[in-house]
């Protein structure tokens, strides 16, 4: 299972399921809901809901998706925002939860959700946005589903103004553009795939081939030990199990299946980083485990930084990372 937030319209959507912004008689509004009918086909669609209407606030129902490139349309009914005291985030949750439970049952292994009530609802958006991610994050842990969040753009989206300062106060103060440290730099393909075949240790190969040699105690012990088997290692000193990992890094069990089975696997950054946070690894930690996969964090690079700024903090939460990745226009992680 993975969550990915995804600037897109969600009428355009390839998943098995898109999730409808509806009203309880779960008839044909206006923004989001208007899309999905129009391009779902109005009268057809109306038809299958008129069977189904009307449903209570925080419920969820699921049609065709006709017309759509998605095979389903699941229709929640959220909340209208008063003033967060009338059980609105019970509400909210439940639109999410609910959702999730007729996917699984119509067997969907893709969703794709609004920011449900953020819109003409009025429910705030930093808030709205909270409660999406926890409950998708508390229903997954017993179900396999890629979920996206889909967002029309940077405004129907809001992340902890706290959060953001703390972040771009720690970018300016460490983002150093166009600077590389010599011999922190990751590994053209090319050189990957050269060091993979001649199954040479990633991450020892690349001291030596952009630091010098070196020392006798980074040496010892793991000279040998790849990727995979220092990962490996990793989640059993934590007494974690694979399954709570790759749930918290966000990745789809089946990459996770070819990290523990393929002994040379060389991940992408992104999923190496992924994984530190999943192991809630210091920096230290961090920057050892990526140097095994030939990669390095850098503060020339603002992706970069912005990771740094989480793992030093302590914050490990990979949706609240992505969620920030998102606003500065950063690839995501996990997948």
């Amino acid at each position: 299972m993975s969550l990915i937030i995804v600037r897109n319209d969600i009428t355009k959507m390839h998943v098995d399921a898109i999730v409808n912004a509806a009203n309880t008689a779960l008839t044909m509004g206006g923004g989001v809901c208007g899309a999905i009918f129009r391009v779902a086909g109005m009268e057809q669609l109306q038809k299958a809901c008129d069977q189904l209407a009307p449903i209570q606030v925080g419920d969820a129902v699921i049609t065709p998706g006709y017309g759509l490139p998605a095979r389903y349309v699941i229709h929640a009914a959220g909340p209208v925002y008063r003033d967060g005291k009338h059980g609105e985030e019970k509400l909210l949750r439940s639109c999410y939860i609910n959702s999730l439970k007729r996917a699984v049952e119509n067997r969907c292994k893709s969703v794709a959700f609004p920011l449900i009530s953020s819109g003409i609802y009025g429910y705030p958006k930093e808030k709205a946005l909270r409660i999406a991610t926890s409950a998708i994050k508390d229903f997954h842990s017993a179900h396999d589903l890629n979920i996206s969040l889909v967002v029309f753009d940077k405004a129907a989206f809001a992340v902890s103004k706290e959060l953001l300062g703390r972040v771009r106060e720690y970018i300016d103060e460490n983002y150093m553009e166009g600077y590389e440290p010599r011999g922190r730099r990751d590994l053209l393909q090319e050189e990957r795939e050269a060091l993979r075949a001649a199954e040479s240790d990633p991450p020892m190969a690349y001291e030596w081939i952009f630091e010098g040699t070196p020392r006798l105690d980074d040496l010892v012990g793991n000279l040998d030990e790849p990727f995979s088997e220092t990962l490996l290692r990793l989640i059993d000193a934590k007494g974690k199990t694979d399954i709570e990992i790759y749930k918290r890094a966000n990745l789809d069990r089946r990459l996770f299946s070819k990290i523990r089975s393929q002994k040379g696997y060389m991940p992408s950054k992104r999923t190496a980083i992924a994984l530190s946070v999943a192991l809630e690894l210091t920096l230290e930690e961090t920057n050892d485990l990526l140097r095994r996969a030939g990669y390095a964090l850098s503060h020339s690079r603002k992706f970069d930084v912005i990771i740094e700024y989480f793992i030093v903090n302590g914050r490990y939460n990979i949706f609240e990372i992505n969620e920030v990745l998102f606003s500065y226009d950063q690839p995501l992680l996990g997948g």
